[in-house]
């Protein structure tokens, strides 16, 4: 079992923790070098944690574990309209990116009105490849549940609501948590108590994303979405010179290849692992909905009876 994990320190001598990591048999996944500063995401096999613990304090550095590492977060507003507030849209996707995860912003067509919103089909679909739907709605009660009837309708992966009333999940239909006093922010969240809210939205989207990991758990994956970005990086030489954000993105099934699809998804569904296996016997290789990107998404084992 791999356990997600951020390493911050110096950047004098940070390679033994790579080093380390990689001789356990854990994963970098993302460096992050800041002039002095080094902020590196791991996945690091859990009974071996200590150790790389104790080598980070010898590096001055810490260790905490990071549970939004690895995932893709869509991050959703009615509109982009500045009376929907992409200020605190930004704030809470820039937050998430700052505690591990990916996220994606995206603004509706159609999500203007307690009795007329809707998701378009490309809207649903969209939102369907990442691993959490965060809806970030605004002040009235009375609108967040009217909305939370009907706004979802046709996502099947796990949704976090925002808005400013202090609710109880049971009380927003469809919602799998709610996170209450966000709401109409009409500036960037930066005072004391308004932090400690994005912290509290950390804590509940992490909660999420470990009880989807014990969900994957009772039917294993035939491969490890890290395994399968490690070699994609290996086998596909194009990766290293793409200038997308983090061209190979983690998921919690698998991973999003900034490659585009008809030019590249014959060459990776023939990848080839040490084991004798190829990529498309373990995981399905499908064009995305964003832009002309890859979706590749591990098969379970109870599918290809075997993992690698």
């Amino acid at each position: 079992m791999l356990e997600p994990v951020m390493y911050e320190g110096g950047v004098f001598k940070h390679n033994q923790i790579e080093e380390l990591v990689e001789d356990l048999g854990g994963y970098i996944l993302q460096k992050n070098v800041m002039q002095t500063e080094v902020v590196l995401l791991m996945l690091v096999p859990m009974n071996d944690l200590n150790v790389v613990e104790e080598k980070a304090k010898k590096l001055l550095g810490k260790v905490t574990r990071a549970p939004l590492t690895g995932s893709e977060i869509a991050t959703i507003a009615p509109t982009l309209a500045y009376h929907h507030l992409p200020h605190l849209d930004c704030d809470v996707a820039e937050f998430l990116r700052k505690k591990g995860a990916k996220t994606n912003m995206v603004g509706l067509a159609r999500g203007v009105g307690k009795r007329i919103c809707q998701l378009t089909a490309y809207e649903r679909d969209l939102i369907n490849e990442h691993d959490i739907a965060m809806f970030i709605l605004g002040n009235y009660e009375h609108c967040i549940i009217e909305k939370s009837k009907k706004l979802y309708e046709g996502i099947d992966i796990p949704i976090i609501v925002l808005g400013a009333p202090e609710l109880k999940t049971e009380d927003v239909p469809n919602a799998t948590a709610y996170v209450g006093s966000f709401g109409r922010i009409l500036h960037q969240m930066r005072h004391a108590e308004e932090l400690k809210t994005l912290d509290k939205l950390a804590e509940v989207t992490g909660t999420v994303l470990d009880k989807v990991r014990v969900e994957i758990g009772k039917d294993p994956l035939a491969i490890a979405p890290v395994r399968i970005k490690k070699e994609l990086e290996e086998q596909i030489p194009e990766l290293m010179d793409n200038l997308h954000p983090l061209p190979v993105t983690m998921q919690m099934t698998g991973v999003r290849v900034k490659l585009p699809y008809g030019e590249y998804h014959e060459l990776i569904e023939n990848i080839e692992f040490v084991e004798g296996v190829k990529m498309k016997e373990v995981a399905k290789v499908l064009p995305s909905k964003m832009r002309d990107f890859i979706l590749i998404k591990a098969l379970p084992k109870s599918v290809t009876g075997f993992v690698v």
